[in-house]
């Protein structure tokens, strides 16, 4: 196809005249032309930098989004873990300590920080600095707690060597056999009554099983209760002395007197559903100096770690009590 050809009037000469361009005029047009190609370039470019990601920034989301997803596991992780190391704490210090006439461990004692040294300078400058700083500092915390308890524990083992006959008096054991802990039904702390349908405290923890399973006494001592009481129905209080009472409630049949002696483990009743109850079971309740306390915290010659550790999460639901 030829190249259209322009023409223009000319009024000094009265004739039309061919359209020619001079060089810079060309040189002009085609500055503008390639200016308006570049300015349309570099805002097309930006737009799509901004707004549409390449396959490597795509990958290195996918890649961050995978991190954070682990970091919350492992956060979760390491608060269950603190959450068992904190009660084992508590276990020290307001039963285990109190056992053995014992000094608690001092708030001091359980301080965790590492002031004064700055530990994770050189993690500043890694990528992901800030999770790594922060879930290292909670490992070093958690570490030095187990440390602690560690040794606490090591002081304790000493101390059980001259205490003999209280370590058998106190009630170390599940009522019921409960090896698989499928048997422990509800908790200690405010539960719904089964009957009353209101929230109640409950101070014990409630074992179901078949009428007629064997329940045992969790300690050495002296049967000062044991017949038709109101509410637990037949029921066996057991006086292990050191200030430790233990009660037994439901019974279908008692198969011990006041004021028999009993080691631990011996049979002092049989699972029932006797007085105010909605099912088979043995409610337990543990008693230190005339007020109740958790018996989820006596049961170290039954449980693993990891077996009290799931007992702690089963007896934590907030579910409806069986009395």
């Amino acid at each position: 196809m030829a190249k259209k050809v322009k023409y223009f009037y000319n009024s000094h000469t009265l004739k039309y005249e061919k359209v020619e361009l001079s060089v810079k005029k060309k040189v002009l047009r085609v500055l503008g032309y390639l200016a308006t190609v570049t300015v349309f370039s570099v805002v097309a470019v930006t737009i799509a930098y901004n707004v549409i990601d390449s396959p490597k920034e795509k990958k290195l989301k996918r890649d961050i989004s995978q991190l954070n997803m682990q970091y919350d596991i492992l956060k979760k992780r390491i608060k269950q873990m603190d959450m068992v190391v904190s009660d084992l704490q508590e276990r020290d210090n307001n039963i285990y300590r109190t056992v053995f006439e014992s000094e608690p461990i001092t708030s001091d004692e359980w301080q965790t920080t590492f002031a004064g040294i700055n530990r994770y300078k050189a993690l500043e400058s890694a990528n992901f600095g800030a999770l790594m700083i922060e879930t290292t500092r909670k490992l070093d915390e958690l570490a030095k707690k187990m440390y602690i308890q560690s040794k606490s524990y090591d002081y304790l083992a000493k101390e059980v060597k001259n205490k003999d006959k209280l370590l058998a008096s106190v009630p170390a054991i599940q009522p019921v056999s409960n090896k698989d802990l499928t048997r422990m039904a509800s908790g200690y702390g405010y539960r719904i009554h089964p009957i009353y349908k209101t929230r109640k405290f409950h101070a014990g923890m409630d074992f179901t099983s078949p009428t007629g399973t064997p329940i045992y006494a969790t300690g050495d001592g002296v049967v000062i209760t044991a017949g038709q009481e109101r509410g637990y129905g037949n029921e066996v209080k057991i006086n292990h002395g050191y200030g430790y009472q233990t009660l037994y409630g439901h019974m279908s049949k008692i198969a011990v007197r006041v004021g028999n002696r009993v080691k631990r483990g011996e049979v002092i009743g049989y699972v029932g559903s006797t007085g105010a109850s909605t099912g088979p079971h043995c409610h337990y309740e543990v008693h230190k100096n005339g007020q109740p306390v958790n018996p989820i915290n006596f049961y170290f010659n039954d449980l693993s770690p990891a077996e009290y550790e799931k007992m702690l999460e089963l007896s934590s639901r907030n579910n409806q009590s069986f009395d």
